[in-house]
């Protein structure tokens, strides 16, 4: 394809030099005319290890030239990368002067071009940048409507400064976030010859992974220097400790655990209800047990009895566990005033109550919810896969 990339700072070199070796015919464009004089000459803008040799050869084999010319950029390709730096500000926002700079450019320049042109938001930038400052931009410069006239996708990066060759060759995944098909199609084909995943996802859902990859990788380093102050006090070696902790890929390093749910909250939702009336479907642990000595749902439940609530109770597991079995006692002794408000099935715990608490994923659930009652609400503690096609009642989860 013919790709343009603006800004010509660590992404977007790597990112040109990588499509120019995969073929691509690639024009970089900066407002810094040493840095294109660089990358004209085969020389890297940046240090990096392997990028100069790999732009030297790109421009060697004509399939990199770089430019000043945002208008010459456009008129000679078909999509556009958007690289350009988006800094903090001392309060932490972003500076998104450079962005709306180039949208600007850029808009200028789509205005005489008969073809349709996609532009890809390379650049780290807040969850609804692209909707409210990106396309806003493109348009009013341009003249032309979104979707029709030209396209937007967001494609963020994931590059380590030191390993980026490596890392562009070899990424965890390649996101791409669209509205429209055609939009995304371009833009997915410039990674044809890189072995990852590619996911595609909303624009707002590609522009909001980027930032919680981010600072999902801050709470790690985070984590670690808390657990290595610990281990310094008593004498132990902490990357002994993070080491082991590591080799754990099941739990510890996983995607267990990382998802939005219940046990940390989500109690207040019940009360904004304005309800009385509480059914609670699945009180143990987990799904397919009968564990309650830690299950969130006991002292929830607990907590909704002690301001007065009517409760409505149903889990399977817990039925039979109060008749028989390694809980029997526990019921009997430790949350008798739980226990009396069991009920018999999932149907009598919907029709005596104005709000239904999901507390557990057990399968019967999900379809049982669906005939509710447009007077009811569900609240979902582990988002159960509902029809919603199919749902009357008012629908509300902890954090969807």
């Amino acid at each position: 394809m013919r790709v343009a990339v603006f800004g010509l700072g660590y992404v977007g070199s790597v990112s040109a030099a990588n499509f120019a070796a995969d073929g691509h015919d690639v024009i970089g464009v900066d407002v810094n005319a040493e840095k294109v004089a660089a990358i004209n000459a085969g020389l890297s803008p940046i240090v990096e290890p392997g990028l100069e040799q790999l732009l030297k050869d790109a421009v060697e084999s004509r399939r990199l030239r770089a430019t000043t010319s945002t208008a010459e950029a456009i008129a000679e390709t078909d999509l556009s990368l958007v690289c350009v730096g988006t800094p903090s500000r001392k309060n932490g926002s972003l500076d998104l002067s450079y962005l709306i700079r180039v949208c600007e450019q850029i808009g200028d320049a789509l205005k005489d071009k008969p073809s349709y042109h996609v532009v890809v938001i390379r650049s780290t930038v807040l969850p609804g940048t692209t909707h409210g400052h990106v396309i806003p931009t493109l348009e009013a410069r341009s003249g032309k409507k979104y979707g029709e006239g030209f396209g937007v996708s967001v494609n963020p990066e994931f590059l380590r400064e030191g390993t980026a060759l490596k890392d562009f060759r070899q990424p965890p995944l390649t996101l791409v976030g669209h509205n429209h098909a055609y939009d995304a199609a371009p833009t997915k084909a410039l990674y044809d010859n890189i072995e990852a995943p590619l996911y595609s996802a909303s624009i707002r859902t590609a522009e909001m992974i980027k930032y919680t990859s981010n600072a999902w990788h801050a709470v790690k380093v985070v984590f670690a220097n808390e657990i290595g102050n610990l281990c310094k006090r008593v004498g132990i070696d902490s990357h002994d400790v993070m080491d082991i902790f590591c080799r754990d890929e099941k739990l510890n390093i996983s995607a267990n655990y990382l998802k939005p749910g219940f046990a940390f909250g989500g109690f207040d939702q019940i009360v904004e209800t304005g309800k009385k009336r509480i059914g609670i479907l699945g009180f143990s642990f987990k799904a397919g047990t009968d564990d309650l000595r830690e299950s969130p749902m006991v002292i929830l439940g607990e907590a909704l009895l002690g301001k007065g609530y009517e409760l409505c109770i149903y889990d399977r597991n817990v039925s039979l566990a109060r008749l028989m079995g390694a809980n029997k006692e526990y019921i009997e002794q430790q949350i008798p005033h739980l226990s009396r408000h069991l009920c018999d099935s999932v149907d009598d715990v919907i029709s005596k109550s104005d709000v239904i608490v999901i507390g557990n994923g057990a399968p019967e659930f999900a379809k049982a919810v669906e005939g509710c009652r447009a007077d009811q609400t569900v609240i979902d503690l582990v988002r159960l896969p509902i029809d919603f096609a199919a749902l009357q009642a008012h629908y509300d989860g902890i954090c969807w």
